[in-house]
């Protein structure tokens, strides 16, 4: 590997004018002899079908290594690393939602979402990896290179280092993406990831659980329920692809293809300007009050604590629970763990439709009790419906039931993805685009407005702007070409 001389804060290849061909070209060769699809699928069932991972729902008594404390409540790890559970409450005019106090994770560390890419015969290769986590629907899923927080690859669990993990640590790296992006601001406080993406010419010692993709490889999976998981899916979404010169993917659907081909490209005019967006978005978090503090697990009003689980009064939202888990391929084979469980399948959908010839995608400024920055840009709908039942109209999600009751021949993209499998237990939504035509006018309001995929893909090279399910979607997206 070489240094490279980059500006400060800014990816060693960034200002290589061919960077987004090379990803571009990557997504478009959907099958590879470095690891043929047949072969692909084959090493990723016996990954699954291996029997070497049980994950156990116990007590909270039965945790080790974890204990409530006794000043405050609060669900914490002995060594003072890792994560805690903590209580959060949060007060707001944002849509009338008032006031609330709930539990969250406080993980203030950084992690690592990092994957290593080669060329091979002019393609680059992603190395990516079949990785087991605890609260996974399928528990091994396709992986990132490296998924770590900064406890686990600084070995403060105390077992084996985290594999390929010096090639995201060594100052001599090539990196070709890097962007610090959120999680769950539902559930996380605060809570970033570094997505970088690291570019080597070296060989690379093989290891079972790897295999070298395509990034064509990877969307063609990433359209399946379950398969490709969320920290693989938001490093893809900083990547910045050009406009697709390879074979047409999606032969269904030429109107639509063209005017997301159009959208891509960032050449054929916006409803609105980058500029008034990034004005609108700065307006979403100043217009409302939006104050929040930590407050004990013990004081949080209207959840509950059993010997198994936090839950909320009503039903609601999701649980706190414990889990013993054991997994032969992890850096710890044995270890036990609280998890988020959300009680019940959300939903995370784009609205899309042609202004003018040009794809757009209705985005949402969405606040939620964890976001780093009051708010951040959020797919039309991003919720748990059972949240929504009993609440009159105007207390429901704009456009829910108009994503509920979608004809299935509008649909560009549906699937089923879950969430972070290392703190959310079978967190999942259905992920979907929804093609609307002029069904849904193009007019804004205070809280929705349409944006080109360049103008997302322009803003999702920096922080603070989408959030982790807009960013799975735009990742989705990609393989709509």
């Amino acid at each position: 590997m070489t240094l490279s001389m980059a500006p400060p804060g800014v990816p060693a290849a960034a200002g290589s004018p061919d960077l987004g061909r090379r990803f571009t070209v990557s997504a478009s060769v959907t099958d590879s002899p470095i690891t043929p699809n047949a072969e692909f699928d084959a090493w990723f069932a016996r990954q699954r079908s291996a029997n070497r991972f049980h994950v156990t729902r116990i007590p909270f008594g039965d945790l080790v290594g974890w204990r409530f404390r006794e000043d405050d409540g609060n669900l914490v790890h002995d060594s003072g690393k890792f994560f805690s559970v903590t209580g959060l409450e949060v007060n707001t005019d944002w849509q009338d939602r008032g006031s609330w106090s709930q539990p969250i994770l406080d993980q203030p560390e950084i992690g690592i979402l990092g994957i290593v890419v080669k060329e091979f015969d002019g393609v680059l290769h992603c190395l990516m990896q079949a990785k087991m986590e605890p609260g996974n629907p399928e528990t091994v899923q396709l992986s990132p290179t490296v998924q770590a927080t900064r406890s686990n690859y600084t070995g403060v669990h105390g077992g084996r280092r985290t594999t390929y993990v010096e090639y995201f640590t060594s100052p001599e790296r090539t990196l070709l993406v890097d962007s610090l992006q959120s999680e769950q601001g539902a559930w996380f406080l605060g809570k970033r990831n570094r997505n970088m993406i690291v570019e080597v010419t070296d060989d690379i010692p093989p290891h079972d659980n790897f295999r070298w993709l395509t990034i064509g490889q990877i969307h063609r999976v990433l359209a399946q329920d379950n398969v490709v998981n969320m920290d693989t899916r938001t490093i893809l979404s900083c990547v910045p692809f050009e406009v697709p010169d390879g074979p047409v993917r999606n032969t269904g659907n030429p109107e639509y293809r063209e005017a997301l081909v159009r959208s891509l490209s960032g050449r054929h005019g916006s409803l609105h300007t980058t500029g008034h967006l990034m004005a609108w978005l700065t307006d979403a978090k100043a217009r409302h009050s939006f104050v929040r503090r930590t407050l004990p697990l013990s004081a949080v009003g209207g959840w509950s604590r059993s010997d198994d689980e936090i839950a909320h009064d009503e039903g609601k939202h999701f649980k706190v629970i414990a889990a013993d888990v054991r997994a032969g391929t992890r850096e710890v084979t044995r270890w036990t763990q609280p998890l988020i469980a959300p009680v019940e399948r959300g939903v995370a959908a784009f609205l899309a439709r042609s202004v003018n010839g040009v794809l757009h995608l209705l985005v949402h400024a969405k606040v939620e009790a964890g976001t780093f920055d009051v708010c951040e840009l959020a797919p039309t709908v991003q919720c748990l419906p059972v949240n929504f039942r009993d609440l009159p109209v105007h207390r429901r999600p704009r456009y829910l039931d108009l994503v509920l009751n979608a004809a299935p021949d509008t649909l560009r993209f549906d699937a089923v993805l879950s969430e972070e499998g290392g703190r959310f237990h079978h967190a999942d939504n259905r992920y979907l685009i929804i093609d609307v035509g002029e069904d849904v006018p193009s007019r804004d309001d205070q809280d929705h407005h349409w944006m080109t995929v360049h103008q997302l893909m322009t803003l999702v090279q920096h922080s603070r702007y989408l959030n982790v399910q807009a960013r799975s979607l735009l990742a989705s997206l990609h393989t709509t070409w």
